[in-house]
């Protein structure tokens, strides 16, 4: 079915949703080998995907994954890019989750390795003592309780290894780089998202309200980064059921446009070194901005500010006064690796 499939997208015409989640099926029960798979999302990239696509291949996703229930207070969140801006920016948005955990935030966070960057957020995470291989009840009382917990996305998407081959005969763009942030297995319903290009700020948006999301900030920045950036930043926000489109000017807030080289790293050692020196307040002063307004959102999305302004100023606080760090602390303490932290002092 998946090659019969293949050939309608080929002649340019949509799958409805049903269709859609019969390919999916079948590509992630690993029924065909990878050149079919391969040629299938290749068809489709080619296409462009419509909403009901990816909304049917997300569903199917979820089908397939495995799930966690924090019980937490307040919102459960996570912030995530797709990837794909191919800046080798330092990890952001896993820096700015420990900065929203220490001001009382509770993250979800799903993620990788490093797909097209230096390091990924599991990288950081598994540095700091973190199994990537933890059960599921181990990771929900992280949340729970600490505040933050990771989730390894090969570990909660297992059906997803009837995949990876075909995405590396292909070597580029298939809609998974869009459906990672977007197949968070808490089923979180609040989030920031980084997106790679802006014809998919609006769309990401309108597939997560059609999938029962309730606060949804999807921004990509001028120069090009799937994060909120010290330059201008598109922005698509989804609150009370209405979507908005809006600019983020970080220079409202007092934020001084930097240079993106630096907040660029180039080995494993810097992107640990530029999380590391952020948290404790000894980062350069990009560093430390494009991570305040990156917890802004965050905390935005997470109900634990009313505005960006407030954001930052929160943000600011936690990193200025320790907090930040000691969250760090707390999370290398669970995992027994407060020795990383003394290795970097």
């Amino acid at each position: 079915m998946l090659e019969e499939l293949a050939s309608i997208l080929k002649n340019n015409q949509n799958l409805s949703f049903d269709q859609m989640k019969i390919a999916m099926d079948e590509i992630l029960r690993g029924t065909h080998n990878d050149q079919v798979v391969a040629k299938f999302l290749q068809s489709l990239t080619l296409k462009g995907e419509t909403d009901d696509e990816l909304l049917a291949m997300l569903d199917k996703m979820n089908q397939f994954s495995v799930n966690i229930s924090p019980n937490c207070n307040g919102r459960i969140i996570d912030m995530c890019g797709t990837g794909g801006d191919n800046l080798k920016t330092f990890n952001i948005s896993t820096t700015a989750s420990f900065v929203i955990a220490a001001a009382g935030g509770h993250i979800a966070k799903h993620g990788n390795r490093s797909v097209s960057g230096v390091s990924g957020s599991a990288d950081i995470f598994e540095y700091f003592g973190f199994n990537l291989d933890s059960e599921p009840a181990k990771i929900t009382n992280m949340i729970e309780e600490i505040g933050i917990g990771f989730m390894f996305a090969p570990k909660f998407h297992p059906a997803m290894k009837n995949v990876v081959n075909a995405r590396k005969i292909l070597g580029k763009r298939t809609a998974f780089n869009l459906l990672g942030p977007l197949s968070n297995p808490a089923n979180v319903k609040h989030q920031l998202i980084g997106v790679f290009a802006d014809d998919y700020i609006k769309k990401i948006v309108k597939i997560l309200q059609k999938n029962h999301s309730e606060t949804i900030i999807a921004v990509r920045s001028e120069d090009g980064m799937d994060e909120l950036s010290t330059s201008k930043n598109k922005v698509c926000m989804l609150k009370n059921n209405e979507i908005t489109e809006f600019i983020i000017n970080p220079a409202d807030y007092n934020i001084e446009k930097g240079n993106l080289s630096d907040i660029q790293i180039s080995t494993k050692k810097e992107a640990i070194d530029a999380f590391l020196n952020v948290l404790n307040d000894t980062s350069n002063k990009t560093m430390k901005d494009v991570t305040v307004l990156n917890a802004a959102g965050g905390m935005l999305v997470g109900g634990l500010c009313d505005s960006i302004d407030d954001g930052v100023e929160l943000a600011r606080e936690v990193i200025n006064n320790g907090k930040s760090f000691k969250k760090l602390k707390q999370f290398a303490e669970e995992n027994n690796a407060l020795d990383k932290l003394e290795v970097n002092d």
